[in-house]
């Protein structure tokens, strides 16, 4: 693989020396549209913050399997090296990325964070940890879990109650004896809710009830349903895509009838923290030694210092493309389709997102 040391960082000396195409993020987004740039000969950089490619992944909770089964897992060019009907671990999927990387000798650039992007004339210029970098065009390539996301209602409690985030959690044994409470119930809080169960009391704080779905229908695994039917790549425009939205990210695998069976306890939303204790709508209230805010991740792109890519929060865009030309991004929720955040699927926005920014770069080589 093309690793890169920090001597190896491209000349920024002028505007002459700038790259084609500067990716800032190394998982599978960045990797897939390394993929396409590698083979349109563009002279590009990916730049991660992260010491090996994969680390979010190797992050994540010991016992964290995908949803999609292997067939569908896998990013342009190299299909995912596991059985196709199997559900690749957390550190398979690392794994994976760091061969695919060495096998397409993708220049990636680790331990670089990427601390401010501006505009300097028809160049972006980006401060990193490693110096300066120049580029025609920029992919952000962040992907969507970036600032993980604690209610203030956590700030109510007292040093007695243990609290961390579900991207800190890793496994049972890590967890101190007691009761423990689980807030939010999608799929990451209704998975760590279902193995907590097994060595501790566990309840789990439902705020909003999602669409919950087996895992496998008539024999089939769910999403083998969801592709045939078109779901996964219908576009966030249509009307299917605008109810799905509507009512919440899918709970797949991990019913209520599973928790119950299992011991948990449900409760819903959490409205009131004092101490060491927590109130719920319906005025129940719970003790737990141990609160798990499994409540999801924020994007942050305040680093990004280009006046109005970044609205509220939000990214504007038309399928990654914003109105800035040159700057475009990849792994968004939503993006474009349901799959667009999602390893494997992201190979499409990818694909489609490396023509525009070759023609791009033909149209600036004319001129």
């Amino acid at each position: 693989m093309s690793m890169l040391e920090a001597h190896d960082l491209p000349t920024t000396a002028g505007a002459e020396d700038a790259l084609d195409v500067l990716v800032i993020g190394a998982g599978q987004a960045g990797l897939a549209i390394a993929y396409h740039l590698r083979r349109a000969a563009l002279r590009f950089l990916v730049v991660d913050a992260a010491t090996e490619l994969g680390a979010a992944w190797r992050d994540r909770w010991d016992s964290l399997t995908l949803f999609t089964p292997a067939r569908y897992d896998g990013l342009p060019g190299r299909p995912f090296p596991a059985p196709a009907d199997t559900y690749p671990t957390k550190d398979q999927v690392a794994d994976y990325l760091q061969a695919y990387a060495a096998a397409y000798e993708l220049p990636v650039l680790l331990g670089t964070r990427v601390t401010a992007l501006r505009r300097d004339g028809d160049r972006f210029v980006a401060q990193t940890t490693q110096g300066l970098l120049r580029a025609r065009q920029v992919v952000v390539a962040t992907g969507p879990f970036q600032a993980p996301v604690v209610p203030a209602v956590g700030a109510g409690l007292d040093g007695s109650v243990t609290q961390l985030h579900s991207a800190a959690y890793r496994n049972p044994g890590e967890i101190p004896a007691g009761p423990v409470l689980v807030v939010g119930a999608g799929n990451t809080g209704r998975q760590i809710a279902l193995e907590l169960a097994a060595t501790h009391d566990v309840t789990l704080a439902v705020g909003s009830r999602s669409v919950q779905l087996p895992q496998r229908v008539l024999g089939r695994d769910l999403f083998r349903w969801l592709t045939m039917l078109g779901v996964i790549t219908r576009t966030g425009s249509s009307p299917l895509a605008r109810r799905m939205r509507a009512r919440g990210d899918l709970v797949i695998g991990t019913p209520d009838k599973n928790l119950l069976a299992a011991g948990v306890d449900l409760r819903p939303r959490v409205t009131v923290a004092t101490g060491d204790t927590l109130t719920f709508a319906g005025h129940t209230s719970l003790r737990p030694a141990t609160v798990i805010w499994a409540t999801g991740f924020r994007l942050d792109h305040s680093w990004i210092e280009v006046p109005g890519v970044v609205v509220d929060g939000r990214v504007v865009h038309e399928r990654g493309r914003t109105r800035l030309p040159g700057l475009s991004f990849l792994g968004l929720p939503w993006q474009h389709t349901r799959g667009s955040a999602l390893l494997g699927f992201v190979r499409d926005d990818a694909a489609w997102l490396a023509e525009q920014i070759l023609a791009d770069s033909r149209g600036v080589e004319q001129a």
